[in-house]
């Protein structure tokens, strides 16, 4: 007799407002199963999430959990059920201990109940023991990089003993190391018979893991098949509605004079030590390492968040000392971080004021807000970007991941810069967004901006990158040329290159 599948979605729809999210899709998951979910963001995919963890309600449909109907889910009756959902942004207290947190997800609220604590201690060392992860129980959630804040929450899943996982974008921020180990954890799931559904941006994982793909379009399933059906052209196609022929563009034209300089800088805040590195006017050099190798230390550094301590900083033939990102922006420095919703965009404010927020002194130079200018500008750039939103007056948290960034790109578009620093730039976006963006910087560098770009995304550095610099602990290890061989940049990432190599 076939065994029962774990989730069954039939004919679900869900809609917000006027806005169709789902249009009668159709999904199931067998026990001991990877099943990928891919599609663009804005696809449905977040929706159809929330619709099995009980977040959300379906207006039609039906579903079930282990072969029984559920006429009403709700995020606890789905825990009840043993569905676990684990987020791309991690949702922890900061200042609390790992064990502390791990203690919430786990331990029943009793009141006046004596807590264990050295058992409590002892069994959050234990599961994050079993996924690999490296961190000490004592550790206070808020110190914790993204990546490990990623592994924490996977511990805690692991811990409830889940029956079906659900994994959104779980390798966004993770070393390779880390992936190797999260992979470990999901042959491990597949084995003990739990169901994983795994939503992912790298097709190249998709591979490795997963039994079966549905991929969303609009709304809409346009398909489900055994992954050793499909390969990346396929999968890309089914997504996007057409062919995706060159997500890393070739460059536009050769490189200009040097626009920064740098020497020998070092930061002890950040870690940063004796680099060495010049960008030149037209040119993409991407900044590759391991998580903790220092890049998004140096580039801050460079903005002016935390001043370099020693070394020199020079931006077109002029030494300068960048103390403030105010200083950084008045020399045309950009800055794009990482986490684009908690530095990049204000999620509540429309995406006008959040296009405008660099320039607000030179579009409101007086008293007097000069809303229609600033409307004219978002529109102006809703349009060269292809910004898909409602319109300039839409808040930016309402807008996919691949459209926050492209809001978060145009807030420095605007002040016209000679470097623009790009801190992960498409992480959690989908191909074809990526696409879009990587169009953006190539057009940015082919008008004369000086382009850092950080990634770990490795086919990213190397399709992206005039040069590739190589960081690891706190410094430059190589610099090698934009096509090089992916072992290579590993290579040089592991400290197993010799220093300053292929300049």
């Amino acid at each position: 007799m076939k065994e029962q599948p774990l989730v069954k979605l039939q004919r679900v729809s869900k809609s917000y407002g006027g806005v169709r999210a789902l249009k009668g899709v159709s999904f199931d998951l067998r026990p001991g199963e990877v099943h990928a979910l891919l599609g663009e963001n804005g696809a449905g995919k977040s929706t159809l999430i929330k619709v099995i963890t009980g977040a959300h309600q379906p207006d039609g449909g039906t579903i079930e959990i282990a072969g029984q109907p559920v006429r009403h889910l709700t995020p606890a009756a789905a825990r009840e059920l043993g569905i676990a959902c684990i987020y791309q942004q991690p949702a922890m207290f900061p200042d609390l201990t790992v064990a502390e947190n791990i203690a919430l997800r786990l331990e029943p609220a009793t009141a006046g109940r004596r807590v264990d604590w050295p058992a409590r201690r002892a069994r959050a060392g234990q599961l994050l023991q079993r996924i690999g992860a490296e961190i000490s129980p004592d550790t206070e959630v808020r110190s914790l990089s993204m990546p490990e804040q990623q592994l924490v929450e996977i511990a805690c899943a692991l811990a409830a003993g889940a029956r079906v996982v659900i994994m959104d974008e779980p390798t966004a921020s993770l070393t390779q190391k880390e992936v190797q180990l999260l992979f470990g954890v999901v042959r491990d799931l597949h084995g003990s018979g739990v169901g994983v559904i795994y939503i992912t941006h790298r097709l190249e994982e998709i591979f490795t893991v997963a039994d079966r793909v549905t991929v969303l379009r609009d709304g809409e399933s346009v398909g489900t098949n055994p992954v050793d059906e499909m390969n990346e052209a396929s999968l890309i196609k089914l997504m996007v509605g057409r062919e995706v022929s060159t997500i890393y563009p070739p460059a536009e034209g050769a490189s200009g004079e040097v626009v920064l300089s740098l020497k020998n800088i070092g930061c002890a805040i950040g870690g940063v030590r004796n680099v060495t590195l010049d960008v030149r006017a037209g040119e993409v050099v991407g900044l590759a390492g391991l998580v903790g190798a220092g890049r998004t230390e140096l580039a801050r550094v460079v903005f002016g968040i935390t001043p370099a301590d020693t070394g020199e900083i020079i931006l077109n033939g002029q030494r300068l000392t960048v103390r403030s990102p105010q200083e950084a922006v008045a020399h045309g420095i950009a800055y794009v971080p990482e986490d684009r919703r908690r530095h990049g965009v204000i999620l509540d404010m429309a995406v006008a004021a959040n296009m405008t927020m660099a320039i607000h002194r030179i579009i409101f130079p007086g008293t007097w807000l000069r809303l229609g200018a600033e409307r004219q500008l978002a529109l102006d750039y809703i349009r060269d970007l292809d910004v898909r939103t409602y319109g300039p007056e839409a808040p930016a948290g309402s807008l996919s991941g691949g459209n926050q960034q492209k809001v978060a790109l145009t807030r420095w578009l605007a002040t016209k810069p000679k470097l623009f620093i790009l801190d992960e730039p498409t992480q959690g976006v989908d191909v074809g967004a990526k696409s879009e963006i990587h169009k953006i910087i190539r057009r940015l560098a082919k008008d004369g901006v000086a382009v850092l770009m950080i990634s770990s995304d490795l086919p990213e550095i190397l399709g992206m990158s005039d040069r590739i610099a190589v960081m690891r602990g706190g410094t430059i290890m190589a610099i090698l040329p934009g096509k090089s061989d992916a072992h290579d940049v590993i290579a040089a990432a592991l400290g197993q290159a010799e220093k300053g190599r292929a300049q």
